[in-house]
This record gives structure tokens, sequence and C-alpha cells, in this order.
């Protein structure tokens, strides 16, 4: 069975920047062939998908309260993807998980893909 590894958080002061990564690895598919998804839980439970890329990256999906703050790519080479996250705020505290959305150009995650979550990378806001 195939898992995805996140990594890239931490610690950062309201303001800072991170960038965050997702490699995937043992999967019966091939990375390219699916578009991929950033999703994040917040301390409560909450689940917010946030970004999405379709597979040959000609299309992005940005929720409301990260657009224009994160910029969403990926190395097929590498099969990595990654969330590069700027002017970052206390509201975006939360663990971070990536998952596949169900074809090349769908982004949709049954369950917001808890099935393929790695361990996530937790990302604090916080002065």
């Amino acid at each position: 069975q195939g898992h995805f590894v996140e990594s890239g958080g931490g610690l950062v002061q309201p303001g800072g920047s991170l960038r965050l990564s997702c490699t995937g690895s043992g999967f019966p598919f091939s990375f390219t062939d699916y578009a991929m998804n950033w999703v994040r839980q917040f301390p409560g439970g909450e689940i917010e998908w946030i970004s999405g890329i379709n597979a040959d990256s000609s299309d992005t999906y940005y929720a409301d309260s990260v657009k224009g703050r994160v910029i969403i790519s990926r190395d097929d080479a590498k099969s990595t993807l990654y969330l590069q996250m700027n002017s970052l705020k206390p509201a975006d505290t939360a663990m971070y998980y990536c998952a596949p959305g169900s074809d090349r150009n769908s982004y949709a995650m049954p369950g917001y893909g808890k099935h393929y979550w790695g361990g996530g990378t937790q990302v604090t806001v916080s002065s």
C-alpha cells in the first residue's frame, strides 16, 4: 500500500513563509496521472481543502482562505507536490496533508483522501 510523506512545516511568526512538500511512493498508480491536493486539519478537527493542481499543472484551485498567499506546484520527475505558503497567519495553524484527486483533472477526494494521508506536517504560526 502506497503512502505520502508530508514535510516542511514548522513554527513561524506571522508574516513568515514555509514551503511544504509531499512525496508519494509505493502506489499502484502513477503520480503523474492524477490531480493532487493539499488539505489541512485544524486542532478542533475541522478539515479544509485549500489547494489543488491538475496532472499537467494547467489548472489550479485555491480556497478563499489562502488565495493570494500560497502557490501549489508539482515536480512529476520527483513525484513531489509543493505548497509555498507566504504571509502566514495564526489562522493557518493546522496539520497539513496531501491527497490525490480522482483523475487527471478532478480534484475530488472522497473523505478528503484520508486513506492516503501520511503523518502530515504541522504548521504553527505564532509570535
